[in-house]
């Protein structure tokens, strides 16, 4: 259940985003954009595990991709639901 997952603790700060240097705190606050998008589309009854490991997923995918900064706010979202829409936990490899 969703309500078992505490997207806080998941959230990126800007030590986590060194990769990015002076764009750093930028970095952070799309990538928590992106952790919530998730966790608001979400629905309430998913499984915890499920959720956890698709917060993993945008983790290891997200945090040095190059377009972090330059995907626009509305693509995230279609993104974030498609990943929700599509996910298989089982079959899942990061990308």
């Amino acid at each position: 259940m969703k309500n078992m997952v505490d997207i806080h603790v998941a959230l990126a700060t800007i030590e986590d985003m060194e990769f990015w240097e002076d764009r750093a705190e930028e970095a952070a606050d799309r990538l928590n954009t992106l952790l919530h998008m998730l966790y608001d589309q979400a629905d309430e009854d998913i499984n915890s595990t499920n959720l956890e490991n698709m917060i993993q997923y945008i983790w290891e995918n997200w945090r040095e991709d190059s377009h972090l900064l330059d995907i626009d706010e509305d693509d995230l979202y279609d993104w974030v639901d498609q990943l929700l829409a599509t996910w298989d936990d089982e079959h899942q490899e990061p990308r």
